[in-house]
């Protein structure tokens, strides 16, 4: 029986593969809430969008005429299995959480603390917390790098 791959997505935008015999079988896992995220367990699935793979290898012409793709899956190197890419991304997800534990959280005064950090005026360190759209640009426009956490990321519900 050939089974059909999905490119997965949770909520989190965390992607990965899913096998099932039809997309009416995805589509009842969907429902029952069978299918989790392998790197944060939500039960928020959705199937990507993918374009079709054309194995033309069983063809009886020759390989000058098969159609060259562009995927991933058409490489000569072994993919790793689905197994090690979710627990690659595991561990960069709890590396990551690590990190963001770890920065002083400033809250709603991000914007002014950075700008102190930047100007030497207090101690250097890792900070996080909430800035406008607005207060970001003029940091970005004073040199000031931030980066957007997203909101699965807050320490709140790291826990």
């Amino acid at each position: 029986m050939a089974l059909k791959v999905f490119d997965l997505q949770c909520e989190n935008q965390h992607v990965f593969e899913g096998w099932f015999k039809s997309l009416e079988n995805f589509e009842q896992q969907q429902e029952q809430k069978l299918l989790s995220c392998p790197v944060c367990h939500s039960v928020v699935v959705h199937k990507m969008l993918s374009a079709p793979r054309l194995n033309l290898r069983h063809t009886k012409e020759s390989s000058a005429t098969q159609v060259p793709t562009s995927s991933a899956s058409s490489s000569t190197a072994p993919a790793a299995g689905g197994a090690d890419v979710a627990a690659m991304q595991a561990e960069v997800m709890r590396q990551v959480r690590n990190l963001f534990s770890q920065a002083d959280n400033v809250g709603a005064n991000f914007a002014e603390e950075a700008r102190k950090i930047h100007n030497g005026e207090v101690e250097e360190r890792s900070i996080r917390g909430s800035a406008t759209v607005e207060e970001c640009v003029e940091l970005a426009e004073e040199g000031i790098a931030v980066l957007p956490i997203p909101d699965y990321l807050d320490d709140d519900r790291l826990q």
